[in-house]
């Protein structure tokens, strides 16, 4: 009986046909910054005061510097204040000037905003005073969408497939950010952004199991990587899309819309051949390997393709799967920590953006420009020290960097966002290491439910670190200090975790731990097969010519 990992090697580690794929699903996460961080953008805040238009009845002359001197309190630095005003009352203009307003009250009326003033989420839904707080429930109303997203398209991928599950996330993502861009109400756009964070969930977690699934075990940190350093060029590209479009439904429409380009994905988008297999959809999977064989220029033994059939079938997994298993329990409670950890240092960074004290748009290119040397320094850094060292020494950095910002006084913008610069960049390594990590530690039956267990605690994160942010009223230290804290914590148990770096994925769950490859599948890897695929160097494989 073969192994599914004999193919693997057969069609190539890491041929064209798997470039090309990782290229397809690489796409979508381009886009991926536009969601997560583009509200940012979105609420810059502008000067406002409340609307006090009632006065025009009695004074209609009046100049408006004389209509706010006489409706609008002043604080402590002689400014007028941006969130109350004095209370309407029915007397005439002279008596207003002689005796003067006193008695304020909060803006009922609304707010009014510089005149030529690009539409924003700020001016179009009165996102300040008391309202303010509404700006980061938004946020977190896109991350719960991200978490429905992770135990919906998580489990909807082991059971229906992956190429499936990411048309569907792809075209829901578009569908509902167009809508969202349309929204002519605060919580219908609340709404559409929930279905958005569903479907980037969905389409984050299926990405990485396709990426995993087909390609060979030393391949695997490129292969995922890679798609991020997508995501890591898409940041970059928000810091220049955002400052040319300041109409904030214009940038919505430019990070959703293209997705609705990649309708070709119905035809080429492959489904996973070692998933096919767990289903005992053998046929189908023959089909699969074939034709990407056929693109890699290789060929597959009629012999050993027969083999497929002769393959165990193994069982369909669930949720519950996860803690009957001793090993898997471990990971699966060590590993939500961890995504959860990732999730809390990562986006208190990146939803802290305008809060460094620089100009936004260039703290966001610079967040954007470290991600593509943290993501791709990990593709090197998890094949040298392994994917646990990696992991756990990434996490402490970002927790302790988190901290030392907590301690600079506000005073010091430009050696705050140094930090947190260098501090996005080890959140950054320490997710994308969690990525390839995770998707090695569970067998591919529970692949994505395992991933996307572990996502969602990431997502709780989410959802709590734009609140956390609330508590910066209270002193500016208490966010980051909370952000960095279980970063360091959790660092410290992921020492406890096996090590997967070179080590064949597990298929089900009775096979729960990564097994090491054979070195006769190593060394077949590294030979070139001759055009009809029969030699298989048979003095040197003993193993593989059994099979045949």
């Amino acid at each position: 009986m073969t192994e599914f990992g004999d193919f693997m090697n057969i069609l190539g580690d890491f041929g064209p046909y798997q470039k090309l794929l990782i290229f397809f699903i690489s796409l979508p996460q381009f886009l991926i910054p536009f969601q997560m961080s583009g509200q940012e953008f979105m609420v810059l805040e502008v000067p406002h005061h409340c609307d006090t238009s009632w006065i025009r009845a009695v004074g209609p002359n009046l100049t408006e510097e004389e209509q706010l001197n006489l409706t609008l309190p002043r604080g402590a630095d002689g400014a007028y204040e941006q969130c109350r005003r004095y209370s309407p009352v029915d007397w005439d203009l002279d008596s207003i000037r002689s005796y003067g307003l006193n008695a304020t009250e909060e803006c009922r009326s609304g707010w009014v905003y510089p005149a030529g003033q690009p539409p924003s989420l700020l001016t179009e839904f009165d996102l300040v005073c008391e309202r303010k707080a509404l700006e980061d429930i938004a946020l977190s109303i896109y991350m719960v969408g991200l978490l429905i997203g992770a135990v919906i398209f998580g489990t909807l991928s082991d059971r229906f497939g992956r190429r499936l599950t990411l048309l569907l996330c792809v075209f829901t993502q578009g569908l509902s950010g167009v809508g969202a861009a349309l929204a002519p109400h605060l919580y219908v756009y609340m709404a559409f952004r929930c279905l958005v964070g569903a479907a980037v969930s969905g389409i984050l977690i299926t990405s990485l199991s396709l990426a995993t699934e087909w390609v060979g075990a030393s391949s695997r940190p490129k292969a995922v990587l890679i798609s991020h350093c997508f995501s890591a060029v898409g940041q970059m590209a928000l810091a220049g899309a955002s400052y040319g479009l300041r109409n904030w439904r214009l940038l919505e429409i430019a990070g959703n819309a293209p997705l609705f380009a990649l309708f070709f994905y119905i035809w080429v988008l492959p489904e996973s051949a070692r998933w096919l297999v767990t289903k005992g959809r053998i046929e189908e999977a023959k089909k699969v390997l074939q034709k990407a064989a056929s693109f890699n220029k290789r060929t597959i033994p009629p012999e050993l393709l027969e083999q497929l059939k002769a393959e165990k079938q193994t069982n369909s997994g669930g949720i519950l799967d996860l803690f009957r298993n001793k090993h898997l329990r471990k990971v699966t409670l060590i590993m939500s920590l961890t995504w959860f950890a990732d999730g809390l240092v990562y986006y208190g960074l990146s939803f802290n953006v305008t809060s460094f004290g620089l100009d936004i748009y260039l703290t966001q290119l610079a967040f954007g420009a470290v991600e593509l040397p943290a993501r791709l320094s990990c593709i090197f850094l998890l094949e040298w020290f392994g994917r646990k060292k990696t992991q756990a020494v990434f996490l402490l950095l970002s927790g302790l960097l988190c901290l030392t910002v907590a301690g600079i006084p506000e005073d010091q913008p430009v050696t705050t966002t140094i930090l947190a610069t260098i501090g996005k960049f080890t959140a950054t390594a320490s997710l994308s290491s969690s990525y390839v990590y995770t998707a090695e530690l569970f067998p591919t039956v529970i692949r994505q439910t395992g991933t996307g267990l572990c996502s969602m605690s990431a997502r709780v994160a989410g959802i709590i670190a734009p609140l956390i942010r609330l508590l910066g009223e209270f002193h500016h230290a208490i966010p980051m200090a909370l952000f960095g804290s279980p970063p360091v914590l959790v660092g410290v148990l992921c020492f406890l975790l096996p090590e997967t770096r070179g080590n064949e994925l597990a298929d089900n769950t009775g096979a729960a731990i990564p097994q090491p490859r054979s070195k006769n599948l190593e060394e077949l890897a590294k030979k070139d097969l001759t055009e009809d695929g029969a030699d298989l160097k048979k003095d040197i494989y003993p193993s593989l010519e059994t099979k045949l």
